[in-house]
């Protein structure tokens, strides 16, 4: 069933029926003030974070999921019917009310037509500013003039800290106060106490947000929720608009609203425009100064399209042409945006992840979200990545969680030794040597940089210290231990039994540490390295093949996990398709390896985590065993790990399998038959119902993933092959043997390069020779001294 379509020309997605089988979401804003929308326009609006300064409310896993909102009603006073401006919360039915969502890059628009009236309202932020917009226009489409009178709505929070708000009625059903200050709404919270703007995590402070309208006299408004719904009503026949009537309420303590409500006078054919403002500040400051602001359209207009640049050009880096249409779309237009977002707001603030429980940065994930977006906003990436090399501590470990407003490297706390997990600074070896490739600033190993307790170092020796640790903390089988999570929150082995897929990434580790010592001219470094590899090696050979594929690691009493011997989760897609990407499986044993997991592991709608699901195992190691079988990580499709699989078909050359993994589980080939799917088919989420599952193909947690960075890194690294190293760039795609012509224009080191993948011999992988604005070159390598501003490319493979 099809719910919408791409327009890429717009980078945009349509959706032509509001009654999606979940709310399908934008976000709008940046780490300042963010905000989600749906296509029905609910979701909440946030400042600097989604946990500590969610100054909308939103209730989780509410029914729907997706109010309340930014709401926008309309009465007609010639025969009292009222709806809104969305198809939901009011819900006309679909026969009479038409609707249009388009969600873009940082706004949403959404459009409708019910009784000859078509509203359009778009939403968003603009650029660095501390409020969001809604630019409304409402058109009479009719013959007859039309009497109406528009009501907003939002529903405030009591405080801004997102557990007192949902959870600790007793105290913040007295701390709201509300007043209106010249036709603007001020919303506050603890307004008897000052307000601390250098200490954002203290949750008990004054604090003041406003909501405005500017082009249109205000004449009612509400500011109680109970006043404004009535009794026993809701979101779908507010008293205040059934009736016409705004209450003129005032709360004082018990739950906070904002609705504004004014007069919509239309001839035939005439259109009255007018802009919400809402945003941070107290309403007799802030608010007035931001209704004069944008008292004009054009003001508004013009701060959208600065929104639209600003975004658009973060796209530009990578525009490719393949006979893969809905790829095209993912790769130009929302695997970027999908990564950048998800780089924005970590796993923090969703209409899943409320904030409350992974505000801030977690270590591994954000680590990893830098690979999709470096390409993109270089400078930003470098900035993220120092401050997470300042979340490591002086032990080589990390912290799980890394606070931006507050982090104070050198003087932070050292985590518990129950805290620690195995993987965390394991993922610097795959986002350090990839801004550095991407850059050319080789400098950056040398840069000296704090530890997160005490001391400090040179990035390389921050790298040092991350293999140290795990080399330290080692089992029986000389393999690192699992710590608290090695990547799976759900494997707990401790701090004595040991991880083999943690000992496959610590591989990689120690071939990017051998480069990068290499590359700074430290031969001891790399000497050492080499023999710790050496080493290692051996002992996976000895202790981790397991005949058909690699283990998942070690019980501290010797019982192996991820075996033939096992009679649970005898495979792992994780350690199978890291040994490949790490080098560890190459040739034969690398097919071995992976028609096993295409054997074993492989979907219709993508790659099982490990088959088959625990059901009666050790729980206090598998905690996977607390999901239902094929969920999760409980041989659920893990979609984070699906980039992986693409990525290891690609190296060992399997072009046509490594395409079919990547069309089993991209949203853009789910858009004809969302109903599987059910979550937006524009993004990338975190797992999917497998064939254990009754859902099976059903996705859940869309947005906020790792699985964006590395769907959008497996699709321009390894299918399409654009890959930077550090003295050349190397062209190596692997695609389908019937592609026979793909094109794309990337942007690097302040070049822009124009590839041509000519592929007339239909071969999967391999490169005959390139052709660089005309000059042969037979190999696949272009030393950087060869590539100048503008560069042709051509790539022929056979």
């Amino acid at each position: 069933m099809k719910y919408g379509h791409f327009d890429d020309s717009a980078k945009e997605y349509v959706i032509t029926r509001p009654d999606t089988p979940k709310s399908w979401s934008n976000y709008l804003g940046d780490t300042q003030y963010g905000a989600l929308i749906t296509n029905n326009a609910g979701g909440y609006s946030f400042y600097k974070s989604g946990g500590m300064g969610r100054f909308m409310r939103m209730r989780f896993n509410s029914v729907p999921m997706d109010q309340p909102g930014r709401y926008l009603y309309l009465y007609d006073k010639a025969d009292g019917d009222f709806w809104s401006g969305s198809w939901q919360p009011v819900g006309k039915p679909l026969d009479q009310f038409k609707s249009v969502c388009r969600h873009g890059m940082g706004y949403t628009v959404i459009t409708s037509n019910y009784k000859n009236i078509e509203t359009e309202t778009t939403y968003f932020v603009p650029q660095g500013k501390a409020l969001e917009l809604w630019s409304v226009k409402v058109s009479n489409k009719g013959t007859e003039k039309r009497s109406l009178r528009a009501f907003t709505y939002v529903e405030y929070a009591a405080s801004w800290n997102a557990i007192d708000d949902l959870l600790n009625i007793q105290y913040v059903q007295y701390i709201a106060s509300m007043k209106v200050v010249d036709g603007i709404i001020d919303h506050g919270t603890n307004v008897n106490i000052p307000s601390m703007p250098n200490n954002f995590k203290e949750k008990d402070q004054g604090r003041h947000t406003f909501q405005a309208i500017a082009g249109l006299e205000i004449s009612g408004y509400d500011t109680d929720r109970e006043s404004f719904l009535g009794p026993y009503r809701s979101y779908a026949n507010p008293v205040s608009v059934s009736t016409g009537i705004s209450g003129q309420s005032n709360a004082y303590g018990d739950n906070p609203c904002g609705s504004l409500s004014g007069d919509l006078n239309l001839n035939p054919g005439e259109t009255i425009v007018f802009t919400v403002v809402m945003g941070i500040g107290e309403a007799g400051k802030e608010g007035l100064a931001a209704r004069k602001e944008y008292s004009n359209p054009r003001k508004t207009a013009e701060e959208l399209e600065k929104v639209k640049s600003h975004w658009h050009a973060k796209t530009q880096g990578f525009i490719a042409q393949t006979p893969d249409i809905e790829l095209n779309s993912t790769l130009n237009v929302w695997g970027i945006y999908n990564a950048l977002v998800t780089f924005n707001w970590s796993r923090a603030a969703s209409l899943i992840y409320s904030g409350i429980d992974r505000d801030g940065l977690g270590y591994r994930d954000s680590v990893q979200d830098l690979l999709g977006v470096v390409h993109a906003i270089p400078l930003e990436v470098k900035k993220r990545l120092e401050l997470m090399i300042t979340g490591q501590t002086s032990e080589g470990g990390a912290m799980p969680v890394i606070l931006p407003l507050s982090h104070n490297p050198g003087f932070e706390p050292l985590p518990g030794k129950s805290e620690y997990r195995s993987d965390d600074c394991l993922w610097l070896f795959n986002a350090i040597p990839a801004y550095i490739k991407e850059t050319g600033d080789i400098q950056f190993l040398s840069k000296v940089l704090p530890y997160s307790d005490s001391g400090d170092d040179t990035v390389l020796r921050h790298m040092r210290r991350a293999i140290e640790f795990n080399l330290r903390l080692s089992g029986k089988h000389g393999f690192p231990c699992g710590l608290s999570a090695d990547w799976n929150d759900s494997l707990k082995f401790g701090y004595d039994g040991e991880s083999i897929f943690v000992s496959i990434q610590l591989r990689l580790a120690l071939r990017e540490y051998i480069d990068a010592a290499d590359l700074s001219g430290l031969d001891p470094e790399a000497s050492w390295a080499k023999t710790e590899l050496e080493k290692l090696d051996q002992r996976l050979e000895k202790d981790a093949w397991d005949g058909e594929w690699f283990m998942r690691g070690y019980r501290a009493d010797g019982m192996k996990f991820g075996s033939k011997e096992s009679n649970e989760g005898q495979i792992y897609l994780n350690p199978q398709v890291w040994a490949v990407i790490s080098g560890l499986a190459t040739g034969e044993r690398a097919r071995k390896i992976l028609d096993k997991v295409n054997e074993r592991l492989a979907t219709p709608y993508g790659l099982m985590l490990c088959d088959p699901p625990y059901t009666d195992s050790d729980y206090t190691i598998v905690r996977s065993q607390l999901f239902n079988p094929g969920l999760k990580e409980n041989g659920g499709i893990f979609v984070h790990t699906q980039g992986w699989g693409v990525m290891a078909e690609a190296i060992a050359g399997n072009g046509t399998r490594a395409y079919e993994y990547l069309r089993a589980y991209l949203p853009a080939a789910f858009n004809e038959k969302a109903e599987i799917r059910e979550i937006e088919p524009y993004v990338l989420c975190q797992s999917t119902h497998t064939k254990y599952s009754p859902k099976f193909g059903a996705s859940r947690i869309p947005w906020l993933s790792g699985s964006a960075t590395w769907t959008y890194f497996a699709i321009s690294r390894y299918i399409l092959g654009f890959q930077p190293e550090y003295d050349a760039l190397v062209l190596d795609p692997c695609i389908p043997k019937d592609w026979k012509d793909i094109s794309y224009t990337r942007k690097f080191r302040g070049h822009i390069l124009e590839v041509i993948i000519n592929n007339n011999k239909g071969v999967e992988k391999g490169v005959k020779l390139l052709r660089l604005d005309g000059e042969e070159i037979e190999e696949n390598r272009i030393p950087y001294g060869k590539i100048f501003k503008s560069v042709k490319i051509e790539v022929v493979m056979g």
